[in-house]
C-alpha cells in the first residue's frame, strides 16, 4: 500500500528575525539626513550673513482721528491734579505710622513719625543751655548794677565797670546763640513729624513701621523715599491725547461728556480747563485736561476714560489725513514714482501717487497707509524680494 507525503509548507514562512538587510544600515541614512539639515541651515545663516544692509526711514501718517456725530472724542485717564508723595524731611526708622489707604487726612495731621528719641534729647539739652545762660546774664546785670553805683562813689576803677558791662552784654549774645540751638533742636524734632501737606486721602502706603525711610534715595533697596502717597479727590480730572487735525475744534470751558471704562452706561459732566500748549511730534497729539463736574464716589485716580467734546455749530473743517515719506525714500522713473517697503526682511517695490513737498518729505496720497519701513536712497542693485538687513528703523 503506497503512502503520499504532505507537503511541507513551514520553509514558505517569512521569519522576522532572517531580515535580509543588514543589521546598521539605517545609521548611514540618519547621518546623511543630519547633515543635510546642517548644510542647509549653514546656507541659510551664509545668505543672511550676505543680505546688503540698507537705510530706512519711516512712513508718519498725520491727521484723520475719531469723530461721532455728538463731537470729538478721545480717550485718556483720571487723574488728580492735586496729588504727593509724602516723605520724611530726615533719615531715620519709621516708629509709627497712623493711616492706610482710604484715610482722609486734613492739611498739618501727623500721619507718620520717625524713631525721635535723639532729637528729643538734643532739644532737652538746649533748652537746658538757655537756662543756664539766663540765669548768668542775670547775675551778670546785678554786678554790672553795683559796679555802677560803686563807681558813682569812686569806689571802683572804670575798668571794673567796664569789665561787668563787657560780660553782661557778652552773656547775652550767648542766651542768643542757645536760643537759636533751641529752635534748631525744636525744627530737628518736629521733622521726625510728617504732616499731611494738603486736606486729601491716602491712596498708597508706600512703608511700613519699622523701615529707614529718607527725603533722599540712598540706601539701595532698603531705603524708602515715600512714605504715602496721597490725592486731593475734589481736584480730579481727565487727561486725554487729542489729535492735533481735530485740535482746533477743542477750546477752554467747552462742555464735553466723560465715560468711564468702568462704568460705560454712564457719563459725567465736564469742561476743558486747560490745552496744553505743546504738541507731542512722535503721537501728533494735544494734551488736554477736564474737569469733572459731577462729583461722583465711584471716580478714582488712574481710571480709563472717554472724552466727548461737544462740537461747536461753527466747527473748523477736521485736516485730511496725510502720509509722508522722506525725500530719499522715492525713486522717479518711467513708469511713475517708487518707494521700497521692507516687509519681513525682504524688498518690495511700491508703486506710488506723490503730492507736494514739505522741507526733506514728500507726501503720499496713494500706496502707502503710514508706519511702512521705507528703504532711504535705494541703489539699482535692489530687486524685488531680495533679502535685506534695516538699519536706522
Amino acid at each position: 500500500m503506497t503512502h503520499t507525503r504532505e507537503p511541507d509548507i513551514s520553509d514558505l514562512r517569512i521569519r522576522r528575525d532572517d531580515d535580509p538587510r543588514p543589521r546598521g544600515s539605517r545609521a548611514p541614512l540618519i547621518a546623511v539626513a543630519v547633515g543635510l539639515v546642517a548644510v542647509a541651515a549653514l546656507a541659510i545663516a551664509f545668505l543672511l550673513a550676505r543680505a546688503p544692509e540698507v537705510r530706512v526711514g519711516l512712513a508718519v501718517a498725520t491727521g484723520g482721528g475719531t469723530s461721532t456725530p455728538a463731537g470729538i472724542s478721545a480717550n485718556g485717564y483720571v487723574v488728580a491734579r492735586t496729588k504727593a508723595s509724602v516723605s520724611a524731611q530726615i533719615t531715620g526708622r519709621l516708629e509709627y505710622i497712623g493711616v492706610h489707604e482710604g484715610s482722609p487726612v486734613r492739611r498739618g495731621e501727623v500721619i507718620a513719625r520717625v524713631e525721635s528719641n535723639d532729637y528729643r534729647a538734643a532739644l532737652a539739652a538746649a533748652e537746658a543751655n538757655v537756662g543756664q545762660f539766663v540765669a548768668q546774664l542775670a547775675q551778670a546785670k546785678r554786678d554790672l548794677g553795683r559796679a555802677e553805683t560803686l563807681r558813682e562813689q569812686q569806689l571802683v576803677s572804670e575798668s571794673d565797670l567796664e569789665d561787668a558791662r563787657t560780660r553782661a552784654q557778652v552773656l547775652e549774645a550767648q542766651l542768643a546763640a542757645a536760643r537759636a540751638e533751641v529752635a534748631l533742636a525744636r525744627a530737628n524734632f518736629e521733622n521726625t513729624r510728617v504732616r499731611a501737606p494738603f486736606d486729601g486721602t491716602v491712596l498708597r502706603k508706600d512703608a511700613e513701621v519699622g523701615e529707614i525711610v529718607s527725603p533722599a534715595s540712598a540706601g539701595g533697596g532698603l531705603t524708602r523715599t515715600a512714605i504715602v502717597t496721597m490725592a486731593d479727590l475734589r481736584t480730579l480730572e481727565v487727561e486725554v491725547d487729542v489729535n492735533e487735525a481735530y485740535i482746533a475744534q477743542v477750546r477752554g470751558d467747552q462742555a464735553a461728556r466723560i465715560t468711564l471704562d468702568a462704568y460705560p452706561d454712564t457719563s459725567f459732566a465736564g469742561r476743558v480747563r486747560q490745552v496744553v500748549p505743546t504738541a507731542d511730534r512722535q503721537k501728533a497729539t494735544v494734551q488736554v485736561k477736564v474737569s469733572i463736574l459731577d462729583r461722583d464716589p465711584r471716580i478714582l485716580p488712574e481710571m480709563g476714560a472717554k472724552v466727548v467734546f461737544a462740537r461747536d455749530r461753527e466747527a473748523v473743517p477736521v485736516a485730511p489725513r496725510r502720509v509722508t515719506v522722506p525725500a530719499s525714500a522715492v525713486v522717479s522713473g518711467q513708469r511713475g514714482a517708487v518707494v521700497w517697503v521692507v516687509v519681513e526682511g525682504r524688498a518690495g517695490a511700491r508703486p506710488v501717487e506723490l503730492g507736494p513737498a514739505q522741507g526733506d518729505r514728500v507726501e503720499v496720497r496713494r500706496g502707502l497707509d503710514g508706519g511702512e519701513s521705507v528703504v532711504l536712497q535705494p541703489t539699482e542693485a535692489l530687486k524685488e524680494g531680495a533679502r535685506v538687513r534695516p538699519v536706522g528703523t
